[in-house]
């Protein structure tokens, strides 16, 4: 494997580094891993990648690369939990050594990880929003996964009525950790699939402002060394489930929401960016 060489910042960024790490949850990823993680030391340091119960042996190649690169880290969950249970073990760890925000990506090479440093600069000039890509698709992207994309972005927008979330299932996001380690200790859901979608619904209505940045994204296929976990029926209800209860949760919250959208009349709309 090639050596990975640590990024050298531009005058003025070291404090960037110091607060934003990339954080990759990773389950079983398949071959895509190395070169994702190869393109991710390329644009920024540090890199950490939670190990979420693989059993595929990707650990053990993980751990040897960190053994010689000071600038990866690897945290392990003994049992595969979920997307979101493996950020959420992340996050906790990089709050308590002091890092404020964390750009959280795929690790199966669907992100663009040439636009690592472009966020985090975004994020280094507004640190209270949350930082999200928006999808530029190809001819890759299934057709049914963008027919459900489109349905969960509209009740996403529904449950926060229209704040400007520009995707809600893109997972390629900055988010500041302060707010996001709330609402995820707040509810014993967003653990698994469903965390992309509510994690930007429930920080919309604690008044995180979203900025949307346009991104590619890039669906491999099986001959590719693409891997997916995606399971259509299994997930697709589980999306249901998560948003009958942010509809819920929308309606209890509407006072809140309508007043916050009333004092933002006459501002700039949400920003998008490209």
């Amino acid at each position: 494997m090639p050596q990975h060489a640590t990024p050298r910042p531009a005058p003025g960024a070291d404090a960037a580094h110091r607060s934003h790490l990339v954080l990759i949850p990773s389950f079983n990823p398949g071959t895509r891993l190395h070169g994702t993680l190869q393109a991710a030391r390329a644009a920024w340091a540090p890199v950490w990648v939670v190990v979420d119960g693989s059993t595929d042996g990707s650990e053990r190649w993980l751990r040897a690369e960190a053994a010689t690169d000071p600038a990866l880290r690897v945290l392990t969950l003994p049992t595969n939990q979920g997307k979101g249970a493996a950020v959420l073990h992340g996050i906790e760890a990089a709050a308590a050594e002091g890092f404020t925000h964390v750009l959280v990506m795929d690790s199966d090479g669907q992100h663009p990880a040439h636009l690592i440093a472009e966020f985090m600069a975004l994020s280094q000039r507004e640190p209270d929003a949350l930082v999200l890509g928006r999808p530029v698709f190809d001819d890759s992207a299934p057709r049914e996964r963008v027919y459900w994309r489109r349905m969960s972005n509209f009740w996403a927008d529904v449950e926060t009525l229209w704040a400007g979330i520009g995707d809600s299932l893109y997972g390629f996001r900055v988010y500041p950790i302060a707010p996001l380690r709330a609402v995820m200790r707040e509810t014993r859901w967003m653990r698994r699939f469903d965390f992309d979608p509510e994690a930007a619904v429930r920080l919309c209505w604690r008044g995180v402002r979203p900025i949307n940045v346009a991104a590619p994204v890039r669906y491999f296929a099986r001959g590719e060394g693409g891997v997916s976990h995606f399971r259509y029926l299994r997930d697709n209800l589980l999306l249901t489930g998560m948003h009958l209860r942010l509809l819920a949760g929308c309606v209890v919250r509407l006072p809140v929401l309508l007043w916050r959208r009333l004092r933002l009349a006459g501002k700039a709309a949400p920003r998008h960016l490209r």
